[in-house]
């Protein structure tokens, strides 16, 4: 199956993972299909930031939902659903975390694939 991010976005954040203070996020909604099935999953992972220029972006605080597990294509209006709902799934992953993600905080313009 082939991977797109429908969207991707760094923001600031906050999370204490591993040790590690974290205060940057990048949040995307990914799709995988192919063979007739299509998958998509709501992603933030945490990374620590440490100054304008540092976006290594570190696995180890990435925490991932799957939305949508189905037969089936991707499709604009799928696209757009899943989209619509990201904020409050990031949201409800970073909580469970112990993470904030500040929205109104973006570090980098949106991707669209």
């Amino acid at each position: 199956m082939d991977a797109v991010n429908v969207y991707e976005r760094y923001f600031t954040a906050e999370l204490t993972a591993n040790g590690v203070e974290r205060r940057a996020a990048k949040v995307y909604l990914t799709v995988e299909s192919g063979g007739g099935h299509v998958r998509y999953e709501a992603c933030v992972t945490f990374f620590p930031h440490r100054d304008e220029e540092d976006y290594a972006v570190s696995y180890d605080a990435c925490y991932t939902k799957v939305l949508f597990d189905e037969k089936g294509r991707r499709s604009k209006n799928r696209d757009r659903l899943f989209l619509s709902g990201l904020k409050e799934e990031i949201n409800a992953l970073s909580e469970e975390a112990g993470g904030t993600v500040y929205w109104d905080r973006p570090l980098r313009a949106p991707r669209f694939g």
